[in-house]
């Protein structure tokens, strides 16, 4: 059921509405962004109520829906969190310069680090973004589709320099990006193989199946610099 009140929320809300917002608030906002993933995980979108949220957070309707508006707006804060994370490895790697094999390495151990830091946020961002309605419908598939566009892009650089083999981009990608988004399911913090320990072999198996000829291992790469908070 859609909620009548106002919505402007998170950084997105606050700079649409003319508001800025201290860094206190600000870190207040995360902290519900982070709680409410944890509980929109266990409870299920639709079956978290905002009772559920308030005692989640301790907090009262008045100041809850002071700091998100409405539940979807909580909803789509979660997905963008996800994906600022994620954009901003991309632009991590892009800033690297390396080949395509490099890069796309690169881009998998950039995914798999968000993926295992945020496990409650990538499932809520996996499983419900049907709900999320209108326009932040539209802003989730344009930040998802420009993601997709990004590793399609190294790969068909690789494709033109002759790296790889003349695969489909589009379907390449998707397989990619399968390979890696379905970790959620297995790979847990603290869990018997970390990010990293993932991302090599899943980097030396995907690069090369699609290698045009011999191909360095992408271990050998230059990670990007750490982006812990």
């Amino acid at each position: 059921m859609a909620d009548a009140r106002p919505e402007a929320t998170g950084r997105a809300g606050a700079a649409r509405a003319g508001r800025r917002r201290s860094p206190r608030w600000e870190a207040r906002l995360a902290a519900i962004v982070d709680t409410s993933a944890r509980v929109f995980a266990e409870r299920g979108y639709h079956a978290t109520g905002l009772n559920d949220l308030c005692e989640a957070n301790g907090l009262g309707k008045g100041t809850l829906y002071h700091y998100i508006g409405s539940k979807e707006a909580l909803l789509a804060a979660i997905h963008d969190r996800v994906m600022d994370e994620v954009m901003a490895g991309a632009n991590r790697v892009d800033a690297t310069g390396g080949s395509p094999s490099a890069r796309l390495a690169m881009l998998g151990d950039e995914l798999l680090d968000v993926i295992a830091r945020y496990p409650d946020h990538v499932w809520v961002f996996l499983h419900e973004f049907p709900a999320l309605t209108g326009e932040r419908a539209k802003r989730f598939r344009a930040r998802r589709r420009e993601y997709e566009k990004r590793v399609e892009s190294v790969l068909r650089e690789g494709i033109e320099s002759g790296e790889f083999r003349d695969v489909d981009p589009r379907l390449t990608a998707l397989a990619w990006l399968g390979m890696h988004n379905y970790t959620y399911l297995w790979l847990k913090p603290g869990g018997r193989l970390s990010a990293r320990d993932v991302a090599k072999p899943f980097a030396d198996l995907f690069v090369r199946g699609i290698a045009a000829g011999p191909v360095t291992a992408p271990s050998s790469r230059r990670r990007p610099p750490a982006r812990r908070r």
